[in-house]
């Protein structure tokens, strides 16, 4: 039996990862919005543990399922944090890109959280019956020299990354050293998703 596997999530990256998994998906997107999260109140990794769940419960769902059906939805976020302890994220626009890239130079930690829900649909809504979270870090060191810039963030998706860091594609050729999960700084951590979906009972063709 095949399952579905409803992403909350339009994250380029993140669709890129789990169609070279050959992961089958859908994206559906979420309705949260991050701006208005308080990040102040809790430290690091729980801070993007506890976004990836607050998308979780602004997931849009599809509609017109048979009682019974059985899908998964999965929703994840991405945060640094350089070496003075600012929290980063998604570049606000390109003056505070190139902000976030000198500031990541010399070395900073990533850390990406997934929520991943299996829900079954009775009675007109989708009901929770299993629920798996996890927290993946990674250090890097990515350094984008002031002349490179301009280029880096025309050629990347340095744009919409968070930190402005986009280590896949183009931006590869920065990315100085990694020590943990790779995929996890481009935005879901692959090992831990894949032993996750196996936990949870998501069954695919291979």
């Amino acid at each position: 039996m095949n399952n579905k596997l409803f992403l909350g999530s339009h994250s380029q990256s993140r669709q890129r990862l789990l169609k070279e998994a050959q992961i089958p998906f859908q994206v559906v997107g979420h309705t949260l919005d991050e701006t208005k999260c308080d990040w102040s109140s809790v430290a690091f990794r729980e801070l993007v543990a506890q976004i990836a769940l607050n998308k979780m419960e602004h997931v849009i769902m599809p509609e017109g399922q048979e009682g019974g059906q059985i899908s998964f939805f999965l929703t994840a976020d991405t945060l640094c944090m350089t070496k003075n302890g600012d929290i980063q994220g998604k570049p606000k626009d390109r003056a505070d890109a190139i902000e976030k890239l000198k500031a990541a130079r010399g070395g900073a930690q990533v850390a990406t959280a997934f929520c991943l829900d299996k829900r079954v649909f009775k009675f007109g809504q989708w009901e929770v019956t299993k629920r798996v979270q996890q927290v993946v870090g990674a250090e890097y060191s990515f350094e984008v020299s002031d002349e490179w810039i301009d280029l880096y963030l025309e050629k990347s998706l340095g744009l919409s990354g968070s930190g402005a860091i986009a280590i896949e594609g183009f931006g590869d050729q920065f990315l100085k050293m990694v020590h943990g999960s790779y995929s996890a700084i481009i935005g879901l951590p692959m090992f831990e998703l894949r032993e996750s979906l196996k936990e949870i009972g998501f069954c695919r063709s291979l």
